[in-house]
């Protein structure tokens, strides 16, 4: 099963348009996670008519609107794997382990905020992904997002993707 995770989209604040890469990325996804701050439900509802199967939260930049439609963390078990979904974990030091103790029922945290892609496990084995932000870089050198394998119980083949400048 392929999955696609963003998140930070920012949408039209940070930029107007998705990037067509990510578009395309969504299209061969099987699953596609975004982490929250879309700003608008226009994207939301795009995410929807693209994606085979959405998971989705809202973020802290999110107004009524979305957070009617979306919850604060989502959780879905995909072949075996079992994956959380928020916005915001709070500072990088001792996120693993303040992560695990609040989602101690789940295989893969997927986290956005920060715009700061990040890839680690918790003593325990959560692992934390965040895809960074396919549209908004702030002090990263490109804009990403990531894509992964789910398959017999484990995730594998987690790939950070850039995402290339507008020409």
């Amino acid at each position: 099963m392929r999955l696609l995770m963003t998140s930070d989209t920012h949408l039209p604040t940070r930029a107007r348009r998705l990037p067509p890469v990510l578009l395309d990325a969504m299209a061969d996804a099987d699953v596609v996670f975004h982490a929250g701050d879309w700003v608008d439900t226009d994207t939301l509802d795009l995410f929807e008519a693209s994606s085979a199967r959405l998971v989705a939260v809202h973020g802290n930049n999110d107004g009524a609107a979305l957070r009617a439609r979306l919850p604060e963390v989502a959780r879905v078990e995909l072949q075996g794997v079992r994956f959380a979904v928020v916005h915001e974990t709070g500072p990088a030091k001792g996120r693993e382990e303040r992560c695990e103790a609040r989602f101690p029922d789940a295989d893969v945290l997927v986290f956005g905020h920060s715009h700061i892609p990040w890839d680690s496990s918790a003593p325990g084995g959560l692992r934390l992904l965040n895809p960074g932000s396919p549209t908004d870089r702030r002090r990263q050198p490109t804009t990403t997002y990531l894509t992964a394998l789910v398959g017999d119980g484990r995730l594998s083949e987690v790939h950070l993707h850039d995402v290339p400048r507008p020409v």
